[in-house]
């Protein structure tokens, strides 16, 4: 417990204050973490974490990571080509291995790079925000999922019955989830009273309740990927807690969700 609360406090202090900072620093932060997490789940299948699939992948991270606008670096490609060629590259890979790599590992590897690189891609693009509030929606957003989760833990600690799933997440409730809802809700509102207008009440009330189920829903994604594959954590980088996508399953699934069905009223 000890260990836990150290590396909460370090870890925590330093995330703060560069997303505080903002600018190149907190998105290279932001890049940083995603690399680390790619490397996690290449790890986690059971695949050499430097080798020709895993480079592949780090490279479709960069890309959706990489601070391209903070630098001015206008991009010739599109997202399509990229995509596609990305796509092609873990293909001829099987192709060169000799089926050594194959074409299920390869597609696992593919959907990492979508699942980890547009994830990290949005929490980066929420803090510059081209309303000049990307704080304030980055610290919405943050503070409704914590909420989620510390309701969730807290209330099916106290009242939790009903098993939520079970044969993924053998310790969730019904309970516990409905309750970590309701404090999302509640938290997201506080932001609303808070926000000078920006905010109106109907879409704190949709963040919030979309920042606690999606956010549970990225925590069960994360424990069924573990689940397959026999591990508890996802990478031990954080003494105590585990690794970054034990840390960040749910901002991954969030952040992205919330910026590409619009729901953040700017």
């Amino acid at each position: 417990m000890k260990e836990r609360i150290v590396t909460g406090i370090v870890a925590g202090a330093l995330f703060l204050g560069l997303c505080l900072a903002g600018g190149l620093w907190y998105h290279l932060l932001i890049l940083a973490m995603s690399l680390v997490g790619y490397y996690e789940f290449a790890r986690s299948a059971k695949l050499a974490p430097f080798g020709a699939t895993a480079i592949v992948g780090y490279l479709g991270v960069l890309w959706f990571v990489f601070p391209w606008s903070l630098l001015e670096i206008q991009l010739q490609v599109s997202f399509i080509q990229i995509m596609w060629t990305l796509l092609l590259l873990f293909l001829l890979v099987t192709v060169f291995s000799k089926n050594k790599t194959g074409i299920q590992l390869v597609s696992v590897m593919f959907l990492g790079v979508v699942y980890i690189g547009t994830g990290f891609s949005y929490i980066a693009e929420s803090r510059a925000a081209s309303d000049g509030n990307g704080l304030f929606w980055t610290f919405l957003l943050f503070a409704s999922i914590w909420a989620s989760d510390a309701g969730a833990y807290f209330v099916g600690k106290k009242i939790g019955r009903t098993k939520l799933w079970p044969a993924i997440s053998p310790n969730k409730t019904i309970e516990g989830a409905l309750g970590g809802v309701f404090i999302a809700i509640l938290t997201s509102l506080v932001f609303s009273v808070f926000s000078g207008g920006i905010l109106p009440v109907g879409q704190a009330l949709l963040i919030g309740l979309v920042s606690a189920v999606i956010g549970q829903l990225g925590d069960l994604i994360q424990s069924a990927y573990k689940r397959v594959y026999g591990i508890k954590d996802s990478g031990s980088i954080l003494p105590g807690h585990g690794g970054i996508l034990d840390r960040c399953d749910s901002w991954i699934i969030v952040f992205p969700f919330v910026h590409i069905w619009g729901l953040l009223p700017y």
